[in-house]
């Protein structure tokens, strides 16, 4: 078993707060909105990155728009995770809504490609708080045993989000302009905060040692080194013989191992090595890691492949992702009220894993030619297997860790799915979009345009541009996308291997019946807070009949 951190001391003054069932659904409420307007945003820039890319002039470079995010949300996972830990988490999550919100308007009016990815890795900062908080305050009020009711729907918005972002994202290329993929992340932040404000109403802590800002240094360091090794061994500039390449990945090195000592000698380290001798906690987050690699690098660039290669429009590319949102909603419910009912969990990644890796393989047959029906139904199986796995995981590692440590949990195993989001993303968006260039500096050449003509064509392509092309070139650039994306399934097969192999060594351990708010002390609950609460009631109503009835005491008139 882990070694357990220094409790979190309730603020003086503050009394248990009584956990009942009418309270928990209100912060969950709150959750709700904060985690849809974070998934939200992870996939409605992507029916709109073709457009996006080409007004920016950032065509070679977008797989930076998605990896700024994920980056960003990376870094500040563990930080959110333990901050929330020791300081309370109902302020960080106000903070993170507040933060997503602002930045998107500094999307929305970004002039240029690089600045746009400024903004877009602010938003990061605020979407992994989102992301890390409802996931921790769930396990707050939530026993274990009863947790997988409450996240199999936090799955779902996820899986709602898949289908939601792409089809708003395709409607606003369209019919209005792709700057409403981020202005309407306005009313719905300015929403979610108001609801979070009034609604999430937790215990104030205190730090009763020091922050372990040294480690919260190296692992930022450490993430941004891992990032742009990736990437610029991906890269065409420079590839994997390249000094600057290089040079990164000597900084990942050297920032791992400051990021390692620092740890095992702070007071309270920010994602203590303890958590690493869990083989329970190891397991569960490695199949995370996994996952994260093959799961972002398909979803991301599915909706481009229907675009571009499939030659549907923005919005009908997103309809096309609804199937997906199907299977992520109807597995990840189902599987969370199973959960809850017969306590088993192991069986559930097993099956996932299974159903996502032939789904991966399936897709590496698509082309330009494949019918709707049949990608609609790879869809579905492809987010039905991801329905099956991504809570159950979170599940696990907030399980077999102590009370005390359960943000920390939270956030170290969502930091290691990211971190192989982002590592996929990287290595296969550049292999995606190396691929392409080529291809389509081949395809203008080839119609007749000189070297200059070609090189800003392909970096400048997007759907609109398309379709005012003569059919020749057309059909040429459409094969240069599907020749580019299809066979980089292929390099994703092995790592839904991997996760289903160490899903079969996933430890089945009993889950805990009380949640972490109780289990620190922090709150009353079950029927002793439904007690309690119907007392204060009655003792309220019995104070108000009596004032009712009480004599005035104003002096009768004479």
């Amino acid at each position: 078993m882990t070694t357990t951190a220094p409790t979190p001391t309730v603020a003086a003054g503050d009394a248990p707060m009584l956990l009942t069932q009418r309270r928990i659904w209100i912060i969950f409420s709150a959750l709700i909105a904060g985690m849809l307007l974070s998934s939200l945003d992870q996939t409605i820039v992507s029916t709109a990155m073709p457009t996006l890319v080409g007004e920016l002039g950032g065509v070679e470079h977008q797989v930076w728009i998605t990896s700024a995010y994920i980056l960003a949300t990376t870094i500040v996972m563990p930080i959110y995770g333990k901050f929330g830990d020791i300081l309370g988490r109902r302020n960080l999550f106000l903070i993170a809504i507040a933060i997503f919100t602002l930045a998107s308007v500094g999307c929305a009016f970004a002039g240029d490609f690089w600045t746009f990815v400024v903004f877009r890795a602010i938003q990061g900062l605020g979407g992994g708080g989102l992301m890390i908080l409802s996931q921790a305050i769930i396990a707050d009020i939530v026993p274990a045993s009863e947790r997988g009711k409450y996240l199999g729907p936090l799955g779902a918005i996820f899986g709602l989000s898949a289908v939601a972002g792409p089809l708003l994202g395709g409607f606003f290329v369209d019919h209005l302009t792709w700057q409403w993929a981020f202005y309407i992340n306005i009313p719905v932040g300015i929403a979610a905060f108001v609801i979070a404000l009034v609604a999430l109403k937790l215990p104030s802590k205190k730090a009763d040692k020091p922050i372990d800002w040294l480690g919260v240094v190296f692992l930022s360091a450490a993430t941004t080194c891992l990032i742009f090794f990736t990437d610029f061994g991906g890269d065409r500039d420079h590839g994997w013989d390249s000094p600057a390449t290089w040079a990164w990945g000597a900084g990942l090195a050297v920032a791992v191992a400051a990021f390692i000592i620092t740890e095992s000698r702070a007071a309270d380290p920010v994602m203590p090595l303890s958590l690493f001798r869990n083989p329970v906690f190891i397991n569960a987050t490695a199949i995370g890691l996994v996952l994260g690699i093959g799961m972002f690098a398909a979803i991301g660039f599915v909706p481009t492949f229907l675009q571009m290669s499939s030659g549907t429009s923005a919005a009908a590319s997103g309809l096309l992702m609804l199937p997906m949102m199907v299977g992520v909603m109807g597995t990840s419910i189902t599987s969370g009220i199973l959960i809850t009912r017969t306590g088993r969990y192991r069986i559930y990644p097993i099956l996932g894993t299974l159903v996502t890796g032939g789904t991966m393989m399936a897709m590496t047959t698509l082309t330009a030619d494949t019918p709707i029906w049949l990608i609609s139904g790879y869809l579905f199986l492809f987010g039905a297997g991801l329905g099956l796995i991504m809570q159950v995981v979170v599940l696990v590692s907030q399980n077999a860790v102590p009370a005390s440590q359960v943000g920390t949990a939270t956030s170290t195993n969502n930091y290691f799915r990211e971190a192989g989001a982002a590592l996929g993303i990287a290595v296969f968006g550049a292999i995606f979009t190396s691929r392409l260039t080529d291809n389509l500096l081949a395809a203008f050449t080839e119609a007749g345009a000189s070297a200059d003509q070609a090189s800003n064509a392909a970096a400048t392509i997007d759907p609109a541009t398309l379709n005012q092309l003569p059919e020749p070139v057309r059909d040429a650039i459409v094969t240069a996308y599907a020749d580019a994306l299809a066979p980089v399934f292929w390099y994703l097969v092995p790592f839904m291997a991997i996760a289903f192999v160490l899903s079969l060594f996933l430890k089945q351990i009993p889950l805990s019946d009380v949640a972490g708010l109780v289990a620190r002390g922090e709150a009353i609950g079950g029927e002793e807070a439904e007690r309690l609460e119907a007392e204060e009631r009655a003792a309220a109503r019995a104070g108000a009949a009596s004032a009712s009835h009480a004599p005035s005491s104003e002096a009768p008139e004479a």
